[in-house]
């Protein structure tokens, strides 16, 4: 403890500039709370963070007795959620619980076109649609290689020996 910082309160130096902390053990759980809450990514319902970085969506097909379908793999946390969401809204309507306002649920579904047939599930319909959109967005093409050709020329073993020698 630091007697210049008072009675209660504990002096914390790290790399950057020092700050007060009231050391009862309210304000110590405060600063706590506020540390874990200021370091945690927000999490939705349906997402999972791969170890490289990408998030998996996916959701139990109540149309399908419960199977879990992969929805696909996205760069955000957001986008996946957003996915979870679209297919939890065409499965269950109002009554879903979404990471997003049903609003925006819906008008995502809307400028997608979404649609799907009788007797078939909503989620793998949604699924195809996104493996669809991410195959067209330049996964899966083959690159252009360039076709440059450089011609060199053999001037003969005569030469070399003579550069060589030089050095």
């Amino acid at each position: 403890m630091d007697s210049s910082c008072g009675k209660n309160a504990l002096k914390v130096e790290e790399e950057s500039p020092s700050f007060d902390i009231d050391a009862t053990e309210e304000g110590i759980q405060e600063f706590l709370w506020n540390l874990a809450e200021a370091n945690k990514e927000k999490r939705y319902t349906g997402v999972r963070k791969r170890p490289w970085g990408k998030y998996a969506a996916e959701i139990r097909d109540s149309t399908r007795n419960g199977i879990r379908v992969w929805l696909g793999t996205f760069n955000s946390a957001e986008e996946a959620g957003l996915v979870y969401d679209q297919a939890a809204f065409a499965m269950r309507g109002a009554s879903a619980h979404l990471n997003f306002p049903s609003e925006k649920v819906k008008k995502s579904l809307k400028n997608m076109n979404y649609k799907y047939e009788d007797g078939s599930s909503p989620a793998e319909a949604i699924k195809e649609i996104h493996r669809a959109r991410s195959s067209s967005n330049g996964k899966g093409k083959k690159k252009q290689i360039s076709k440059d050709v450089l011609v060199l020329e053999d001037l003969g073993s005569d030469l070399l020996d003579e550069l060589l020698s030089q050095s």
